[in-house]
């Protein structure tokens, strides 16, 4: 019709290749500007004093990292980035210093129960990478995810498991990171 810009297909149609990997860069940048700003805020309330703030400002160097690669992903593969990043500003301060001021502990407990959601999805990534369409992206993902794998770890090592209401906090947190990484996918 006269008047109209004729109907173009889509750049990638979903289920592609190149689509799967785009939702993927978007989520983890989205994921891991998530895991800084939770750092942040833990670091915000504990201070450096604090004899846990030397591992937490390691496990921040490290998500700083992980964010500066899908920064440059997403700006190379022209990737569009969540519409939710304000929120995941705000809400992951938020639950990092929510978690220190119920104390170091909690704080650790909320860094497993991340990391414990962070390598599930990771492992679905690389399941889903398997077949060698994206080489960068599967070996970004399987560095990325020994290190959270580290920093589960390390966060167990000191005594996250002793937090007040352990059990109530990893699900709240775990239930938290499930919804924010299927609503980075789509939004």
């Amino acid at each position: 019709m006269a008047g109209h810009p004729p109907l173009t297909r889509p750049a990638h149609m979903p289920g592609d290749a190149a689509a799967d990997s785009d939702a993927m860069i978007r989520v983890d940048q989205a994921g891991e500007y998530g895991a800084t700003r939770i750092y942040a805020g833990q670091l915000a309330v504990l201070g450096n004093r604090h004899p846990f703030a030397r591992e937490i400002a390691r496990m921040a160097e490290q998500e700083q990292r992980h964010l500066d690669v899908f920064n440059r992903l997403v700006a190379e593969r022209r990737v569009r980035p969540t519409a939710l990043q304000p929120i995941w500003h705000v809400a992951g301060f938020a639950l990092g210093a929510a978690t220190a001021l119920i104390g170091p502990r909690a704080a650790m407990a909320c860094t497993v129960a991340v990391e414990t959601e962070i390598h599930r999805h990771y492992s679905e990534q690389r399941a889903a990478l398997a077949g060698g369409g994206d080489p960068e992206l599967a070996a970004h993902v399987a560095d990325f995810q020994a290190e959270e794998l580290e920093h589960r770890d390390t966060a167990l090592e000191h005594e996250a498991e002793k937090a007040p209401l352990y059990p109530l906090l990893s699900f709240g947190v775990r239930a938290a990171c499930r919804l924010a990484i299927a609503a980075s996918k789509r939004i």
